[in-house]
């Protein structure tokens, strides 16, 4: 009898190169239905990402922005937003200046 090899999909995270300069963040997928646990997905397997990423109090640093599918994240604290087994996101530095 022949089984064919299933594969969930599941989030994909994308780090940019701005952040890859400071800690080795390869995209890598990782379950999870809101931001919060896809990250802490994320984390487990990486725990150096933690402290690039978000604060001790679990918010998003000042300086990072996460979207997921194309749009920013609106919870920010909570990061509660929904994400969808294909979805992508991209945590990135957000930029500033004139």
């Amino acid at each position: 009898m022949l089984f064919a090899r299933y594969h969930a999909a599941m989030p994909r995270v994308h780090f940019t190169e701005n952040l890859q300069r400071h800690v080795p963040a390869p995209s890598m997928e990782a379950a999870g239905t809101t931001v919060r646990l896809v990250l802490d997905a994320v984390f487990h397997a990486r725990p150096d990402l933690r402290l690039f990423i978000v604060e001790e109090t679990g918010e998003l640093r000042a300086h990072i922005v996460v979207f997921v599918d194309g749009r920013p994240i609106r919870d920010r604290a909570g990061m509660s937003d929904a994400v969808q087994p294909a979805s992508e996101l991209h945590v990135m530095q957000a930029l500033s200046g004139g």
